[in-house]
């Protein structure tokens, strides 16, 4: 069973950056073969999709982190990050990793992101 860690979450204050790190572990040693992503869940919305990257390492972004999001992977660790500039109110949510498209029964705990002066 594929188990994915995230962290580096925390309290930011607006404006603010922050670096996300997901290590998947388990059955699948390798990711790399895989297009992974960064997804986020806001109190009282449903989950979204954030940023994605390919196998070949080509990202593609949601429209409002486009310019301030970069999600980049290191296939030797089986890691993928997630680095957050210019963080706004609107970021705060629990950010979770997956694959693309995601596999519903291997969600982590995630990691809290919350942006507040």
């Amino acid at each position: 069973q594929v188990q994915f860690v995230e962290s580096g979450g925390g309290l930011v204050q607006p404006g603010g950056s922050l670096r996300l790190s997901c290590t998947a572990s388990g059955r699948i040693f390798t990711i790399s073969v895989y297009t992974m992503a960064w997804y986020r869940q806001a109190p009282g919305k449903q989950r979204e999709l954030v940023a994605s990257i390919t196998d070949r390492g080509r990202p593609n972004y949601t429209d409002s982190v486009k310019g301030r999001f970069t999600i980049s992977r290191d296939n030797s660790k089986s890691a993928v990050y997630l680095q957050m500039n210019g963080l706004q109110s609107e970021d705060t949510a629990v950010y979770f990793c997956n694959f693309r498209p995601a596999l519903e029964s291997i969600w982590g705990q995630g990691t809290q992101v919350t942006v507040s002066s």
